[in-house]
């Protein structure tokens, strides 16, 4: 299918038709995405996003920063079998002899879309950067992802980071090197409370980081709502109240919550790649057309921070 993508697009009269990727001009997209409250849908986004971008023709990283390692074990990488030797962005990003971050990116099953896998050893950069800002070497954190992906800026289309739930100098590194943000909210009233504070908290500290210098312009910052279940009043009532608040930053299509992705995820798989069969087929249609929903509103915000409209 992609050799067939090159070979129209060579083709086309509208650039872009087959192959949407960069252009001559247009920056790497670096996309994270984020939430303080664990089980908000954070890594399913995350995988489903860097697979449909794959199959659509993007040159995809995603990168696994949370040292829980989901995002890895859902692309075939389990940390405690496949890491013993280190493997993470944590070498690439540490504060004493760096590797290269193309030793640590590593191919996946889909085409296109190439992984830098998660285990514990993240949370060492969380312990050595204390001690590198007391020691004022002029190593700064916030820049060290941004930094590393400077090597491979070429190689892709967007890169997706799956952050950790805390904010810490890993997530505030990855928000340093975003060029967007995506933040997962389940719409119940503990966890928007819990996102507030999260905002809040992040504000605060990345202020303080653009104080010292880091770039905290975004091309875009959407919430998009997951696990959303329609016919749940106060969920309904939360959507509402988001979209009130927040207005067009809140994505139009939400994530449904569907059997279809949990079910999925037992066999530590997606929804491009469980045999349909498997599901009624009305449970499977509504949720591959909730998350294609999604995944195309996000593509349509990286085709506009490109300057294209209407795919022109």
């Amino acid at each position: 299918i992609v050799a067939l993508r090159e070979y129209l697009e060579k083709g086309a009269k509208v650039p872009g038709t087959y192959m949407p990727g960069r252009r001559d001009g247009d920056h790497l997209q670096v996309i994270s995405v984020i939430n303080f409250k664990g089980g908000s849908g954070k890594t399913t986004t995350s995988a489903h996003l860097a697979q449909k971008m794959a199959l659509d023709g993007y040159r995809v990283l995603a990168i696994d920063i949370d040292p829980q390692a989901s995002f890895s074990a859902l692309h075939g990488f389990q940390p405690e079998f496949d890491l013993l030797d280190g493997g993470t962005l944590y070498d690439a990003i540490r504060y004493d002899n760096p590797v290269p971050i193309r030793d640590v990116i590593q191919k996946t099953y889909f085409r296109n879309l190439d992984i830098i896998p998660g285990n514990l050893d993240l949370m060492e950069f969380e312990h050595d950067t204390p001690r590198a800002l007391a020691q004022r070497d002029g190593n700064l954190f916030f820049t060290r992802v941004g930094d590393a992906l400077a090597d491979v800026e070429e190689d892709y289309d967007v890169v997706i980071v799956d952050c950790p739930p805390q904010l810490g100098f890993l997530t505030m590194s990855a928000l340093s090197a975003a060029t967007a943000v995506l933040v997962t909210v389940h719409p119940q009233m503990l966890d928007v409370m819990s996102m507030c504070q999260f905002l809040l908290m992040t504000s605060n500290l990345l202020g303080v980081v653009a104080e010292a210098g880091g770039d905290m312009s975004y091309d875009w910052l959407r919430y998009v709502v997951t696990r959303y279940e329609p016919g749940d009043g106060p969920q309904n009532q939360m959507v509402s109240f988001m979209r009130s608040m927040f207005g067009e930053h809140v994505l139009n299509h939400t994530m449904l919550k569907s059997t279809a992705i949990s079910d999925a995820g037992l066999t530590k798989q997606t929804l491009w790649e469980i045999e349909k069969s498997q599901f009624t087929r009305s449970t499977y249609d509504r949720a591959i057309e909730s998350i294609s929903a999604v995944c195309g509103e996000i593509e349509t915000l990286v085709q506009e921070a490109w300057g294209r409209t209407n795919g022109a």
